[in-house]
């Protein structure tokens, strides 16, 4: 019988293989449902998703439903159902690293938005949205053209917890409230909620424009440290972390995105493969309501035998993970592994099926099973809706509006351009075009940041000072020098770049790389004003050296900015943009590399000398705090409104009452009362209504941060915490009004050790900068 299957899965690997041979998106000539297939259920677009999905799934014979078990799915000629390649990635605009994405086509390029890290320092909601929701636009266009599939990806929302993560700039940074609204917008504007209706009219909410996928599910972020690499590595995440820090953007994916797809990390947590996880798994599906399929990051199904040993054989590794609820295998693991698994009892055919209803019902949402694409709703999207103007505007306006000013002394910038000032920009990425960091594809147009400010200055020279940016030679410092001596104004250009920071490469330091630190220095000193220092990157840096030498006037974070970051940096340094960019992440001392990569707590331990981690827990001294940023005016802030005490009376559920207070004495003391205790939580929701005036003499964009400061009521409470957050445009010399929404029960809880989210009772202090504002909350 072995022998059989054997004989079988090397031809069905085999027959997989030819099938797949070319690009495996779906062509505008190559669909399903045309004629002679059109007339079987499951084209009847008529019918519920579900009951489609059982149709396609009713009609496979065993070995075509392994075939479709591949992130490369084969095609099913008999059914008429073309192949199809699941991913395709498009994290800040449609990149090259997924199969799915080709730029070799009738459209060579897409529009490369700033990198997520940046994005997210602008703390703007709707511009998260209108930037996914140009994505998905140009995606569907790229389809049409059969330069792309329609599940994507993205959003990448792990918590950024150690500043050496390479792959933190993917991220929105380290606050899981930041991380959810990020990925609530994203998900919904790149699966076209709300985008739907604006482009075609259609408000049926269970259509996709394309496909999101919340990534990386969880617990991920370390790629490769020391003898930790992310194959081997398992996450050991206490209760009360996971629930107040590692899950939140998940559970916001999911319940109010309303994303499709989640992926499962590669990492094990607390002894368990993520892609292996019942209880995770389930914790999506079952308890926050996951509607799509679950796929594996790619090869961590093979990395559940492989490297975790976890399985004891491929045939349990399939299982496990099948059992678990995953839907996908993204490699060719489950493919050649499946049938023995069948045949050894280990998993029914059932279990595929299950499989196979996620996987359609998803396919057949995004319209794969309605005929001809370009007949179809987004089917005129073409190369026109490419790096178009308004497309291209919105990047620009992205990389202005995620742009940090860290530091400006004396009011040094902006730059007068009119005095006709000369201006030198020295420093390795000066000149490189490669401006959008990991998970890129073709830009529109190739621009640094030397052309984005030779555009501005009238006269202008370079110099690389170093040669590359581990800068380990000095053998450029004397032409940098020279070229600094003869300028009004330098520019310093330095930082990360992918060689540096990236997948599978975590940092071991958090200072410049090489002699960077020494040429920012020596230049600064040659130039007959204060230096401007432009920094690259994604991941935090140390740079006290900078931000105590008076030489240098000011300092600027560009992050990794997109194809518009050249143009967005002159007009902040001219004066034409008012920065209002803030850190979505703390920016440690170099110090802190001295804290085990591995050690996945949050909160502080004082006993073993652990600082703890991101700005709610770390105790020990920054370079800059999480939502740093400063702008060329001044602002000032009052509380309009808000309530002083809220009573939590009314919600307690009545069982609970007896519990809360036994003979007249509060159990819970005065300290807290369990969320689970309580009842309709939407109930106490209130506005916080802010007055902010600019008191400079420029207009501009203004973010009001929402911080609130509750009782220390157990061990673990935070030390602060995001609330809300609201941009809006103020006018030089005058007030805006905003509001900002608080969910006590979300946004003033935390949870304790048990992992159980509780309220804590008392004075809870709101403060948007130095104004501050006392809510009480009482049981009665």
């Amino acid at each position: 019988m072995r022998k059989q299957w054997a004989w079988s899965s090397t031809v069905m690997l085999l027959l997989m293989l030819f099938l797949v041979s070319e690009i495996a998106t779906v062509r505008s000539t190559d669909y399903a449902c045309k004629f002679p297939h059109h007339s079987y259920p499951f084209c009847d677009a008529s019918l519920p998703t579900l009951a489609r999905a059982r149709s396609i799934v009713s009609l496979l014979t065993l070995p075509e439903k392994i075939l479709l078990l591949s992130n490369n799915a084969s095609s099913i000629p008999r059914l008429g159902i073309p192949a199809y390649q699941w991913w395709s990635e498009s994290l800040h605009g449609l990149a090259i690293n997924g199969p799915g994405v080709s730029f070799n086509g009738t459209i060579p390029s897409a529009t490369n938005f700033p990198q997520v890290i940046l994005s997210a320092a602008s703390f703007n909601r709707s511009l998260w949205f209108r930037t996914a929701a140009a994505i998905a636009r140009e995606a569907r266009a790229m389809f049409n053209v059969g330069q792309a599939g329609l599940t994507f990806w993205a959003p990448n929302i792990n918590i950024f917890r150690d500043p050496r993560w390479g792959r933190g700039q993917e991220t929105p940074g380290e606050d899981p409230m930041l991380a959810s609204a990020y990925a609530v917008e994203y998900v919904r504007g790149l699966q076209g909620i709300r985008g739907i209706q604006d482009a075609v009219g259609d408000d049926d909410d269970d259509k996709l424009m394309v496909s999101a996928c919340c990534k990386h599910f969880t617990a991920y972020d370390l790629d490769m440290w020391k003898q930790f690499s992310r194959y081997n590595f398992n996450a050991v995440v206490s209760e009360q972390d996971l629930e107040d820090t590692y899950q939140p953007p998940f559970r916001g994916c999911i319940q109010q995105g309303k994303a499709s797809c989640l992926m499962c990390s590669y990492n094990e947590v607390n002894g368990v493969p993520a892609c292996a996880s019942e209880e995770l798994l389930g914790l999506a599906r079952d308890k926050w309501g996951f509607k799509g399929y679950i796929t594996s990051d790619c090869d961590a199904v093979a990395t559940v035998y492989e490297y975790q040993k976890y399985a004891n054989s491929s045939e349990d590794a399939v299982a496990d993970v099948l059992k678990a609820g995953l839907d996908i295998d993204c490699g060719t693991f489950m493919l050649r592994n499946t049938e023995y698994a069948i045949e050894q009892g280990k998993i029914k055919e059932e279990d595929i099926d299950r499989a196979l209803l996620n996987l359609f019902s998803v396919q057949l949402r995004l319209g794969l099973f309605d005929g001809d694409p370009l007949k179809g709703q987004f089917g005129k999207l073409g190369s026109k809706d490419v790096c178009n103007p308004e497309h291209k505007t919105l990047a620009l306006e992205a990389a202005r509006q995620g742009i940090v000013l860290l530091k400006n002394d004396k009011k040094f910038l902006p730059l007068n351009r009119d005095i006709g000032a000369s201006l030198a920009v020295i420093g390795p990425l000066a000149t490189t075009t490669k401006l959008g960091g990991g998970y890129s594809g073709i830009p529109c147009s190739l621009t640094s940041l030397y052309g984005g400010l030779e555009e501005f200055a009238e006269r202008i020279s370079f110099s690389f000072g170093c040669h590359d940016v581990s800068c380990e030679s000095d053998d450029g410092f004397g032409e940098a020098l020279d070229t600094a001596k003869q300028a009004d104004f330098v520019v310093i250009v330095v930082g990360l770049d992918a060689t540096q920071e990236t997948e599978d490469h975590d940092r071991v330091s958090l200072l410049l790389p090489g002699k960077q630190m020494d040429l920012v220095s020596s230049v600064a000193d040659a130039s007959k004003n204060p230096a401007i220092l432009v920094l690259i990157g994604g991941g935090p840096l140390d740079v006290s050296f900078a931000e105590k030498n008076e030489k240098i006037g000011s300092i600027l974070w560009v992050g990794y900015p997109g194809e518009a970051g050249g143009k967005a940096l002159a007009e902040i340094i001219f004066g034409e943009f008012n920065p209002v960019g803030r850190l979505p992440l703390t920016w440690y001392p170099e110090a802190f590399t001295n804290v085990p990569m591995n050690d996945m707590n949050m909160r502080a331990d004082p006993s073993r000398g652990y600082p703890g981690r991101t700005y709610r827990f770390y105790t020990g001294s920054r370079v800059y705090g999480f939502g740093h940023g400063l702008s060329y005016s001044h602002f000032s802030y009052n509380f309009l409104s808000a309530p002083s005490k809220i009573s939590l009376s009314r919600i307690i559920k009545d069982g609970s009452r007896k519990r809360l207070y036994q003979a007249g004495k509060e159990v819970y003391g005065a300290d807290y009362v369990p969320i689970n205790k309580l009842q309709n939580c939407n109930s106490l929701s209130f506005s916080v209504h802010i007055s902010v005036t600019n008191l400079g003499d420029l207009d501009g964009s203004h973010v009001v941060m929402l911080f609130s400061k509750g009782p220390r009521v157990v061990d673990g409470s935070p030390e602060t915490q995001l609330v809300g957050f609201s941009s809006l445009h103020t006018v030089a010399n005058k007030s805006a009004d905003t509001s900002i929404l608080v969910h006590p029960c979300e946004h003033l809880s935390f949870a304790d050790e048990q992992g159980r989210r509780i309220l804590p009772m008392g004075s809870h202090t709101l403060s948007v900068g130095d104004v501050e504002h006392i809510v009480s909350i009482q049981i009665y």
